[in-house]
């Protein structure tokens, strides 16, 4: 596996090696010793998520206070746009934001520690993502940042008429409101 920085302390680009040839392709999607040689990071993963969303669509920027989620992301069909923003007050980056572009066909992922709100845009028809996370879903601890707050200035590649939203995601707070991380 590859593994690159990206321009937000703690957030890696992981490309897979991937086996391929006239019958299709292989590639482990995760090897727990190969990612912390790799990475330097030994984690638990204690769930597994799948959503579809159809394009357009635009989930995030989700994060959870009370019990951070470390997050390893990829898609199995489709493509995004993949954001992470720094919301640990004591970090260098702080309130500054990476995006990638997750796809089936790249099969990149993306590795989102603790401390950071996690959103996509989906850019093909459909799209399904996957990701681990290091603790469980908890519903009392999630929070939302404002996907489009002018003070983290994401630079999504926006429909002409605007991402579909959730109403959750519809009230998401302004990095100077929202909860953030030591």
């Amino acid at each position: 596996m590859r593994v690159s920085p990206t321009a937000l302390d703690g957030v890696l680009l992981i490309e897979p090696k991937v086996f391929g040839d006239e019958r299709g392709f292989f590639f482990e999607s995760f090897n727990a010793r190969e990612f912390a040689q790799a990475t330097g990071i030994d984690c638990q993963f204690v769930q597994d998520n799948h959503s579809k969303s159809a394009q357009n669509v635009l989930r995030g920027l989700h994060y959870q206070v009370g019990k951070p989620q470390g997050k390893l992301v990829r898609v199995v069909q489709g493509e995004v746009f993949d954001v992470a923003v720094d919301l640990r007050k004591s970090s260098k980056t702080f309130g500054q934001w990476a995006g990638v572009r997750l796809s089936a066909e790249n099969k990149k992922q993306l590795w989102i520690p603790e401390g950071f709100a996690h959103g996509f845009l989906v850019l093909s028809e459909t799209a399904e993502f996957l990701y681990k996370t290091t603790d469980y879903y908890d519903p009392a601890s999630e929070r939302c940042l404002r996907w489009d707050d002018p003070a983290v200035g994401v630079a999504w590649p926006l429909p002409a008429g605007g991402p579909l939203l959730s109403a959750k995601d519809r009230q998401g707070l302004d990095l100077a409101a929202c909860e953030k991380f030591s």
